[in-house]
């Protein structure tokens, strides 16, 4: 499953806008895409270049549930089929994970941790946008909203279920609409797909704002609070196979929102003060999300669990899923609920992918479900690195 994330919305304008004017420095191309024949991780060799694990070998809130769910993905034949992964082993990774479980199991923390890490472990570094470690990172995360699964007067805007016709490749990629004849065609995009009806009879959910529907369509995934009070979870099946548009960047080139002004919140301040104006947006971005009913927590692409903070979604054509990851960037944490931005460093598991998401140098931290999750999401936006670590091998050298 992919998630299309908060990063969907914002990146293109925040990308633009992140310096203030006055600055020559030109904006990072965070997307650069690696070259062709290099690798996303390349080994560190100079250990005064290894990230310093104290701090977050103090802090390890949530992290084994996280290596657990990478375990139960490594276990699973089907893993093996995204390996080797750059030089990475599928053997490589699965003996890491185990082995930081290990760890974590014999009651290891504090320094003890942090030297046996370095003993067993050697550290990878993405080598992010510019060849020298810059990577971007933003935040994602899972919405809860009020919704019906029956229209009525409140709740008007559905969610679909993946149609009959599209068809997918063997690793999920669209390949578009299957036609009476069985050629395959284009898919629809979005005004098309709204405008004929075709999905009729695939409605999984009713929202109450049509803003809100869109909103679940970015994230992938999304939470729904019923009439009764019970809440069903829906999830990210596929989509029309367009690619996004960045309705943020339209809103600032109409001069609706100022570019330093844009965020998730101004947005839903904007489309909520105009309804009206939504559609007119949200048709300008073809790609339309279906969705699947899901039990249990959110799940990333790797039909596991996600973790807040212990997990990351990356660009799994290069990095290498469900392994062993450390960030150290600045994240935002809840305070007396405000969001209040900090250096961070930690251990994270590499579970989950997005259509922003895409290159070395780019990274999302998936921060939880709800509105202060969503809050944290919104101010994840700041430079740092990427680490991997793989179990000392002579096999496995990245250059």
């Amino acid at each position: 499953m992919k998630r299309w994330i908060l990063a969907l919305i914002m990146l293109p304008v925040l990308v633009a806008s992140c310096c203030p004017k006055h600055r020559k420095k030109p904006a990072m191309r965070y997307d650069r895409p690696l070259p062709p024949g290099e690798y996303a991780l390349r080994k560190i060799t100079d250990p005064s270049e290894i990230p310093d694990f104290s701090m977050a070998c103090n802090d390890l809130t949530n992290l084994r549930k996280a290596v657990a769910h990478s375990l139960s993905y490594l276990h699973k034949p089907s893993s093996k089929t995204f390996y080797p992964s750059g030089q990475i082993t599928h053997s490589q990774a699965l003996e890491s994970v185990q082995a930081f479980a290990d760890m974590l199991d014999s009651g290891l923390s504090g320094r003890q941790l942090n030297d046996e890490i370095l003993i067993s472990f050697d550290v990878y570094t993405s080598v992010g946008c510019d060849d020298r470690g810059t990577v971007l990172f933003t935040g994602y995360y899972t919405p809860i909203f009020e919704g019906s699964l029956e229209r009525t007067a409140q709740f008007t805007y559905p969610l679909y279920e993946q149609p009959d016709d599209l068809v997918k490749g063997p690793d999920g990629e669209i390949l578009g609409r299957r036609d009476p004849g069985g050629g395959i065609g284009t898919y629809p995009d979005r005004a098309s797909i709204e405008d004929s009806g075709m999905l009729e009879g695939k409605e999984l959910v009713y929202l109450g704002d049509p803003f809100e529907a869109y909103i679940a369509h970015v994230q992938g995934s999304a939470k729904v609070r019923l009439p009764d009070g019970n809440i069903t979870t829906v999830g990210y099946a596929a989509n029309n196979g367009h690619e996004y548009k960045s309705v943020a960047q339209e809103l600032v080139r109409d001069g609706k929102i100022d570019a330093d002004q844009i965020s998730l919140a101004t947005m839903i301040a904007y489309f909520k003060k105009y309804k009206d104006q939504v559609s007119k947006y949200v048709r300008r971005n073809p790609r339309f999300v279906f969705f699947r009913k899901e039990g249990g927590p959110p799940v990333g692409c790797l039909n596991e669990p996600v973790t807040p903070v212990r997990s990351i979604a990356t660009d799994k054509s290069i990095f290498p899923r469900a392994s062993l990851s450390f960030i150290s960037t600045t994240l935002p944490r809840a305070v007396g609920g405000s969001a209040i931005k900090q250096a961070y460093t930690g251990f994270a598991l590499d579970q989950d992918a997005g259509g922003a998401i895409r290159a070395p140098g780019r990274c999302d931290v998936y921060m939880g479900e709800g509105e202060m999750a969503g809050k944290l999401a919104g101010q994840t936006y700041q430079e740092g690195r990427l680490y991997y670590l793989f179990l000392k091998s002579d096999e496995i050298v990245l250059e």
